[in-house]
């Protein structure tokens, strides 16, 4: 009872009015770097799709698909996102003297985490609502992937 409501008073005056504006400047980085996996799933399925226009060849599609389920854990082509959050450390680092945050490298690191999570539940996602194995009409695949796409970036 004693520390409540001093507590509650350096919040209010001290923290309290920064939020908006501390939030606001940190969901950029985050932001960009979502918007990046969104980007880079989209790429990766539009080049899918203009295989298999070009190709015709199931096989070679459910190869493909399958190499997309590995994209979550691909360290070169998730770095473009990866890359995005980085911009938290130069933001972090105001905060930590301003408001004594620290493990700024955990923050960064949850975020980039939460990134591959995405891509995982999107990839995931896209090989339930599209196997290609219960694809009979070869000349309707590529109008299925697009709307399976579709769907899983809504």
């Amino acid at each position: 009872a004693s520390v409540s409501e001093p507590a509650q008073k350096c919040c209010t005056e001290n923290i309290q009015p920064f939020l908006t504006s501390i939030l606001e400047e940190l969901m950029g980085p985050v932001s960009s770097g979502f918007t990046e996996v969104r980007a880079l799933f989209d790429k990766e399925v539009n080049e899918i799709i203009q295989d298999f226009q070009k190709t015709n060849d199931m096989t070679r599609l459910k190869e493909n698909v399958d190499q997309l389920m590995t994209l979550p854990f691909n360290s070169v082509k998730m770095e473009p996102c990866y890359l995005k959050v980085n911009l938290l450390q130069e933001l972090l680092q105001d905060l930590k003297s301003r408001f004594k945050v620290y493990h700024i490298d955990f923050v960064i690191q949850r975020t980039q985490n939460f990134m591959q999570e995405l891509m995982e539940n999107a990839v995931y996602t896209f090989e339930q609502l599209f196997s290609p194995s219960h694809q009979a009409d070869s000349a309707r695949v590529a109008t299925t992937l697009e709307k399976v796409k579709l769907r899983v970036l809504k």
